[in-house]
């Protein structure tokens, strides 16, 4: 079975920083390309950050600077460094595992608030 096991989310103060990390199974890690996405309550999904399988990185606008997406591709994980953290990044975080053309996987989700 393919697994995607996200962890690290919690509780924090604005200005903190919480380190998101996935870990995956069932799949050749190092052939997929890897992303974050949140959904906050009443919101639809959100993409945040992805990770090509060659390690090249990319930012959506509203975490760009104070986010780092890292894999480690002899652990399987893919991490999210979360610095700056503010209220609007509250929602819970999804990692995904994408290889084209048409195999995408989900995992579940790691509750992360931020408290004004």
């Amino acid at each position: 079975d393919v697994q995607l096991q996200a962890s690290g989310g919690g509780l924090m103060q604005t200005g903190g920083s919480l380190r998101l990390s996935c870990v995956v199974s069932g799949i050749s890690f190092d052939t997929y390309n890897i992303g974050w996405f949140r959904q906050a309550p009443g919101k639809g999904r959100e993409g945040l950050s992805c990770i090509s399988k060659e390690g090249g990185s990319h930012y959506a606008n509203a975490v760009r600077g104070r986010f780092t997406i890292s894999r480690d591709n002899a652990k399987n994980t893919v991490s999210l460094q979360m610095n700056s953290l503010e209220p609007e990044d509250t929602a819970v975080y999804y990692c995904n595992a994408v290889r084209f053309p048409a195999t995408n996987f989900w995992g579940q989700g790691t509750q992360v608030t931020v408290s004004s």
